[in-house]
C-alpha cells in the first residue's frame, strides 16, 4: 500500500493567508480524490470549519489527550489525505510534541508522509518559525508558501533553502468574494463556463500548483 500525506499548513503569525491555502488544498484533494480529512486547530472564525463543515473536524494541542487523539487519527495510513489548518497559536505546541513523539521517524515506519506548507511573512517570528522547521522536518517535506498578498517583495533569503509555491494576490474585490463561507473553489470553475476570467484562471493555477506537488512527492516517495 502507497503512503498516504499529510499536509499541515502552519505559520507562527496571524493573516497571512494560511486557511486560504488550506481551503483550496481541501477542495483540490476533494476534486481529485473524492475524500479527504481535514483537521482545524484555530482560534479565531472564520475557520476551515466553517468553510468545509462536511469534511473538518476540529482538534487542539492544548493538553496531551487532545495531541494523542489528533494524532491516533493524522498518521495513519489509509489512503485518504489529511489536510491540518494549525493556528498560529498552536505553532509552538504542535512542532514541540511532533519533536517529543519523532512524528517523522514514526510517520515514516507507518507509511505516512508527512508534507508542511509553511506560509511565509517577512518579519523576525516568520523567519525564526521557519529555521525551527528547519531543524525538524527533512528538507523535501518542508514546503514554502509565498503568498503574494502577505509578502510584498522577495521571501526572507533563508526561506529560499526550501521549495518556495507562489500565490498571486486577487484583486481585493474577488478576494472579498472568495471570503464568503457560501464560496466553493470548484463549484465556482463548474458554474463559470468563462474560463478567461481572472479568478477561473487563478483557481486552475494554484489546482494545477497543489498537482505538480503531489507529483513530485510521490516521485520522491518512490
Amino acid at each position: 500500500m502507497s503512503s498516504t500525506p499529510v499536509y499541515i499548513i502552519c505559520s507562527p503569525r496571524p493573516q497571512v493567508g494560511k486557511t486560504l491555502i488550506a481551503r483550496l488544498l481541501a477542495e483540490f484533494l476533494l476534486l481529485k480524490n473524492g475524500d479527504v480529512v481535514c483537521y482545524d486547530i484555530n482560534l479565531k472564525e472564520p475557520s476551515l470549519l466553517d468553510y468545509l463543515p462536511r469534511i473538518t473536524e476540529t482538534a487542539d494541542v492544548i493538553d496531551t489527550y487532545g495531541k494523542m487523539q489528533l494524532m491516533d487519527r493524522v498518521i495513519v495510513n489509509d489512503g485518504i489525505a489529511k489536510v491540518i489548518d494549525l493556528g498560529y497559536h498552536a505553532f509552538d505546541e504542535f512542532f514541540k510534541m511532533c519533536d517529543e513523539i519523532g512524528l517523522m521517524k514514526e510517520a515514516l515506519r507507518r507509511r505516512v508522509s508527512p508534507v508542511i506548507l509553511y506560509v511565509a511573512d517577512t518579519d523576525r517570528a516568520s523567519v525564526r518559525g521557519y529555521q525551527t522547521l528547519q531543524g525538524l522536518i527533512p528538507p523535501n517535506g518542508l514546503i514554502v508558501i509565498d503568498n503574494e498578498f502577505v509578502v510584498r517583495g522577495e521571501l526572507p533569503p533563508v526561506m529560499t533553502a526550501s521549495r518556495v509555491l507562489r500565490f498571486r494576490a486577487l484583486p481585493v474585490f474577488l478576494k472579498t468574494y472568495i471570503d464568503r463561507l457560501t464560496f466553493s473553489f470548484t463549484g465556482y470553475l463548474r458554474q463559470e463556463k468563462d474560463s478567461s476570467t481572472e479568478l477561473h484562471q487563478w483557481i486552475r493555477r494554484n489546482y494545477t500548483t497543489f498537482r505538480d506537488l503531489e507529483l513530485s512527492m510521490l516521485l520522491q516517495r518512490g
